[in-house]
């Protein structure tokens, strides 16, 4: 396996920060040519600070201090025709997408007796009609050159429930769903497409304030330290969360070119939870 993409072009969706700009970076260092969009806006609906346009001018800077070339966007995975709009920019100034990695999405926590109309909008749009809309707008071209690797970004959420995630679940469920039945739409036309199901990753969306108070309703302003305990028992092994580049090495691996007959399959990246679940 050559884990080398010279030539190609990578598009990653929620690239401003997180697993998406690390996604981006090994990209790039790896010899591919970059797309990213992100939403670069906050949302009532969001507890926390979601990427902004500054945070996706320093993934673009990092992508060409690899060396590498980058096409950067204000979008909202929701928005079919920007995502549209983007890979027709890309195509016609990059010349095609090899690789798509659907990684845009955000946390919303709510329980289902008092989730609101506009919350589960907001993680259904963002988590599952974004994906879709990402996947569908990268399709055509990759058909036409009867070349793919597509990834998607589930959860370990996607494989069980749990509290207030009512929204979120349903979202990243719905994704390894709409993974698998895309890859068998596809499966003809020499494109891959697969889920990966992180837990608890060190970024922004597990880091911040209102989920820390949610975790540790005991305590006036809990720290990391204190949520540490709560988030370790989330995984099976005794670690409360891992690092992006944990789930960038997956991704590599995904849309390797010598990973052409691995497709329909979901991943679990996530310290050994998927061993308390089935499927």
């Amino acid at each position: 396996m050559t884990e080398r993409f010279d030539g190609q072009v990578a598009l990653i969706t929620g690239g401003a920060r997180g697993q998406g700009r690390s996604h981006a970076i090994a990209f790039a260092e790896r010899g591919a040519d970059i797309v990213v969009c992100d939403r670069c806006e906050d949302s009532p609906s969001v507890a926390y600070p979601l990427a902004t346009e500054a945070d996706l001018d320093e993934t673009v800077r990092l992508v060409k201090a690899a060396g590498r070339q980058c096409i950067a966007v204000k979008a909202d995975t929701a928005d079919r025709p920007a995502m549209d709009a983007l890979v027709g920019r890309a195509e016609a100034e990059l010349g095609r997408i090899d690789i798509a990695v659907a990684n845009a999405g955000v946390s919303v926590a709510a329980p289902v007796q008092s989730m609101t109309e506009q919350q589960w909008s907001e993680v259904i749009s963002s988590n599952l009609t974004g994906v879709f809309n990402t996947v569908g707008a990268v399709s055509p071209g990759m058909i036409k050159r009867g070349y793919g690797r597509i990834v998607t970004i589930s959860s370990m959420l996607g494989r069980a429930g749990n509290v207030s995630m009512v929204g979120y679940a349903a979202s990243k469920w719905g994704v390894i769903g709409l993974t698998k039945s895309a890859a068998l739409d596809l499966a003809s036309h020499g494109i891959t497409v697969n889920a990966i199901a992180p837990g608890n990753i060190s970024t922004p969306m597990i880091h911040n304030d209102a989920l820390y108070a949610m975790m540790r309703p005991d305590l006036d302003h809990p720290t990391d330290k204190d949520v540490e305990p709560v988030f370790a028992s989330l995984h099976a092994q005794p670690v409360p969360w891992l690092d992006a580049d944990e789930i960038t090495r997956v991704v590599l691996f995904l849309t390797d070119k010598a990973s052409a007959h691995i497709s329909g399959t979901v991943i679990p990246v996530d310290a050994g939870n998927a061993a308390r679940v089935t499927g």
